[in-house]
């Protein structure tokens, strides 16, 4: 069922309007206010797919009443009515956001297909939104603790965004995780999302994997290659560990960020890029900063929002929803049945000193998994954990 908000201060148009909707479609259902305060009052209250709305109206005009659904709800699709008189003001509302215009008095066939087309874009804008909820299981983030809560609050709100994010956090924390929900929630989700360990990449490569290199720039150099920033254009590019990056090639990435181009080594050719950047880092980069490792404006650059990623032994509450969720994924993997675990085994393994962080507990599980009784027991614990209390 489609609802839809017819709002005009003409009665005779109203129910033409109504009557011409419902007729032609059993699931259509219309609604009307007989002006922009009592539909702007409605569509508060209640949720449309669709609505109508005349220019000229008294109390409220459309262009008004237009401008305040763009900034209560975005989402619903609005079809401005106008009079012969009303065209230019009409065409100047699509660029405020209408989804199209009808003159009056209404065509029949133009007022039908402008309905369809504006309700088959609000199912699509739903899809989308939707879609952007769902994050590959791959890349789950599991916890219910205060300070994964507060993350997944902050992903919400940045995702849709090309602000820049900084995440930091010690090794095995899943950093990595959290730039891909970044991702996979954002309007970029449908371009790549480029991952560069840059602590993997010696400091003399670092510049040609990200920004490319033509034919000659260097020995190795035989033909022209394309970098990770070119490849993420459109999307995403992440620069996991970028606290280990040269300090020239962190000159660069600051260009890239300033002015959204870059240069392959050995070439002086600009090429514009459409990236967001998405940075992590398992180091203290203030303390990099006074050290003279980490530029300080390429800081301020990257962290336009913070994200810190706790360690495992700072959110131990959530230990037994990641052993759950760590068995049921290595049963899959493996095929065999899911094994449990006792609550005695639970209380020990959230006793210990994670000091490898959720890598570790992984490792720790699939070693008790693959060792251990059909249900993991506190003696299993002690026997397959190899650590101590």
């Amino acid at each position: 069922m489609s609802k839809i908000l017819v709002i005009e201060d003409e009665a005779a148009i109203r129910r033409v309007l109504t009557k011409i909707l419902s007729e032609e479609n059993e699931t259509y259902q219309v609604e009307e206010a007989e002006d922009g305060l009592v539909g702007l009052e409605k569509i508060k209250n209640d949720d449309y797919d669709l609505v109508l709305c005349d220019i000229k109206m008294p109390k409220m005009d459309g262009v008004e009443v237009l401008e305040a659904i763009k900034k209560i709800k975005p989402e619903i699709p609005v079809v401005m009515i106008s009079g012969h008189g009303d065209l230019d003001t009409a065409v100047n509302t699509m660029r405020l956001g209408a989804f199209d215009y009808i003159s009056k008095p209404p065509d029949l066939n133009r007022l039908l297909n402008t309905v369809r087309n504006a309700l088959d874009k609000k199912e699509l804008v739903v899809e989308n939104k939707l879609l952007k909820k769902k994050v590959s299981k791959n890349y789950e983030m599991i916890g219910e603790s205060k300070a994964i809560s507060h993350i997944k609050d902050i992903i919400e709100k940045v995702a849709s965004t090309d602000a820049r994010v900084l995440i930091t956090g010690p090794n095995g924390t899943g950093k990595e995780l959290v730039a891909h929900w970044l991702h996979q929630k954002s309007d970029r989700a449908k371009g790549p999302l480029i991952e560069v360990n840059c602590a993997a990449i010696p400091s003399e490569l670092i510049e040609s994997e990200l920004f490319g290199h033509v034919k000659g720039a260097f020995t190795s150099a035989v033909k022209d290659r394309a970098g990770k920033f070119e490849a993420a254009n459109g999307g995403t590019i992440f620069l996991d560990e970028i606290g280990d990056m040269s300090l020239s090639a962190q000159a660069k990435v600051l260009r890239a960020l300033q002015e959204s181009r870059i240069q392959r080594v050995g070439s002086d050719k600009d090429i514009k890029v459409d990236v967001r950047v998405i940075a992590a880092t398992n180091k203290k980069l203030k303390k990099e900063i006074e050290d003279g490792k980490f530029r300080e404006d390429l800081y301020h650059r990257l962290a336009v929002i913070l994200i810190e990623v706790p360690s495992l032994n700072d959110r131990r509450d959530d230990i037994p929803l990641l052993i759950n969720y760590f068995s049921e994924k290595i049963a899959n993997e493996q095929g065999t049945v899911k094994k449990s675990f006792s609550s005695n085994a639970i209380k020990l393994l959230q006793a210990y000193d994670w000091t490898g962080n959720i890598r570790e507990l992984r490792n720790v599980v699939e070693r008790l998994i693959i060792l251990g009784e059909p249900e993991i027991s506190e003696n299993d614990v002690k026997l397959f954990a190899s650590k101590k209390i």
